[in-house]
């Protein structure tokens, strides 16, 4: 029985209050998912609404791995009381944790998570319904230049990790041509190499995709791709096609200015406000466009897209992905934009309370 009552300890204004409490309205929506995931025979796991209170504060809180997690929950009253942990409850052996965390990557539950945080959005008129804006990032693989290898024939040997020099041999790939057609990682097959930009070197990268509401920057969905032709093209008219209606407006910048994505907007009868690449070429916007009073709004909303990105790469730690597959690289995606969505929604109603 806990001799400490940890709801002494946290302040009433503090903003993990206003987290906790929509958090547990989504959870609570979520057992009949729970429930399906788990036996009722053999030795009781991790709670699922505990791991995931417990990851979202790895990301709220920039926490690097799962070990420093359990310190953190160990030592730290605030995260107890957070998590659910009376303060002289035992804290999970990180093993034990890490195994539970798969099963959830395993099933759907981020985006279960993302799509409650979203209703709370909904639910509180935060989120516009016809004007919207997306953009694409790279995301750093978990994977190093040294795992490049070719990709080998059946009864090609190419492949093989260079021999000698121990554990972290030297790959000498000086003046060799190495491209997506031809060479592979290794260790995490769905990155591919891609560059930010012109002089750029390049890296192993997943792609990370978002549709962003322009009404308060929240995100309306979110989706990771292989960096393979004009990914974030095709997946900016994947989200358009799912979540924006007849006569909405997207903003997007001078990547997104191309036939496919201009002509693909119209299809869907969305308007599209993209910034004018005019450099050496002609623009697929004109001016029936960019005179409308709308397509300037467009241009300054879109910009918060990037505060979406920034908060995912140095807040929820997705500068370096710590996943590999890019089946749990969308699955932490998806639940670090419900944990940006989360935060922007607390500090949202406080600001209007």
């Amino acid at each position: 029985m806990a001799t400490i009552n940890l709801e002494t300890f946290v302040a009433d204004d503090h903003k993990l209050r206003s987290v906790r409490k929509i958090v547990n309205s989504i959870l609570s929506d979520c057992q009949p998912e729970f429930e399906s995931m788990y036996s009722n025979i053999g030795r009781p796991g991790v709670p699922p609404e505990q791991l995931l209170r417990a990851l979202l504060l790895m990301v709220l809180y920039t926490i690097p791995s799962e070990r420093a997690l359990m310190d953190h929950i160990r030592y730290n009253l605030l995260f107890r009381w957070f998590v659910g942990l009376h303060a002289d409850e035992d804290v999970w052996d990180v093993t034990v944790f890490t195994k539970n965390r798969d099963r959830l990557l395993e099933a759907e539950v981020a985006r279960l998570f993302f799509e409650g945080v979203k209703s709370h959005a909904v639910a509180r008129r935060l989120m516009s319904e016809d004007h919207f804006s997306v953009d694409g990032t790279l995301l750093e693989a978990w994977a190093s230049h040294k795992s490049i290898q070719p990709i080998a024939s059946k009864d090609d040997n190419s492949a093989n990790p260079p021999k000698g020099g121990g554990s972290n041999p030297d790959v000498d790939f000086k003046g060799k041509t190495r491209t997506n057609d031809t060479h592979r990682s290794v260790t995490e097959p769905d990155a591919r190499l891609a560059r930010k930009g012109e002089g750029k070197e390049a890296r192993l990268c997943l792609s990370g995709n978002v549709i962003m509401e322009n009404r308060n920057g929240l995100i309306v969905d979110a989706e990771v791709l292989l960096v393979e032709g004009n990914h974030e093209t095709q997946a900016a008219l994947s989200l358009l096609a799912d979540h924006a209606g007849k006569g909405s407006t997207v903003g997007a910048d001078k990547l997104y200015d191309n036939a496919e994505f201009v002509d693909g907007c119209r299809l869907l009868g969305v308007v599209p406000h993209v910034a004018q690449n005019n450099k050496g070429r002609s623009s697929r916007i004109d001016g029936r466009t960019t005179h409308n009073p709308g397509y300037d709004v467009s241009q300054k909303k879109r910009k918060r897209i990037e505060e979406i990105f920034g908060w995912m790469k140095t807040v929820g730690g997705l500068r370096k992905l710590r996943y590999r597959g890019r089946r749990r690289v969308n699955w932490i995606f998806v639940f670090c934009s419900a944990a940006f969505n989360l935060v922007r929604i607390v500090n949202l109603t406080a600001q209007t309370a």
